[in-house]
């Protein structure tokens, strides 16, 4: 014979026919895991490995402006885009006082710099202006890995009151830049007879 089904006052016990009670579900989602920080030191000024030492990663420090007056744009990588990059540089600078170099000193700049930098092909082009000790630089990016290309330094040269110019690639891309001396030139007197 079989046993029996155990009983109780209310009757047989029987399993239920219904699922057995989840747990609800979290209130709060989920984080996913934090991305672990760089293990790669990164410092320019490390001595170089020695033999069977690894290399330690550099990274070459970005263009920063601090303690003067600066201002920049983005503006799209036209060809055109020159003459409107001629207009926000000229009206920020007179805008700060300056009256020297004159008008066509600094567009002939902004469009030598400027044509530089959408010929290397980008999408965008950054122009940076910043002052200090009666100086200004103009600055442009083409933010693409284009290689510095030299022959545009004997054009910003030949610019009235350029006091220094240059090119480099960083990692913002290819920058060209020009240093404009704001001082009034000085006039050459012949002495008396």
């Amino acid at each position: 014979m079989t046993d029996p089904m155990p009983m109780n006052d209310k009757g047989p016990k029987v399993p239920p026919t219904y699922p057995p009670r989840t747990p609800p579900p979290q209130k709060k989602p989920v984080e996913a895991p934090r991305p672990q920080p760089s293990t790669k030191p990164v410092s320019t000024t490390l001595p170089l490995p020695g033999p069977g030492q690894a290399r330690l990663q550099t990274r070459r420090p970005r263009m920063s402006i601090r303690a003067r007056r600066a201002a920049n744009w983005a503006l799209t990588g036209y060809p055109w885009v020159a003459g409107q990059a001629v207009g926000k540089v000229t009206a920020t600078v007179r805008g700060w006082g300056y009256t020297h170099p004159q008008d066509d000193a600094l567009e002939r700049t902004v469009r030598i710099l400027v044509d530089a930098a959408t010929a290397d092909d980008g999408r965008r082009i950054s122009v940076h202006l910043a002052d200090q000790d009666d100086m200004l630089l103009i600055a442009v990016l083409s933010h693409t890995a284009s290689e510095p290309d030299e022959t545009i330094l004997a054009d910003l040269a030949a610019v009235p009151g350029t006091a220094s110019c240059g090119t480099d690639t960083s990692d913002d891309g290819r920058r060209v830049w020009a240093v404009l001396s704001t001082e009034r030139p000085r006039s050459r007197t012949t002495p008396a007879a």
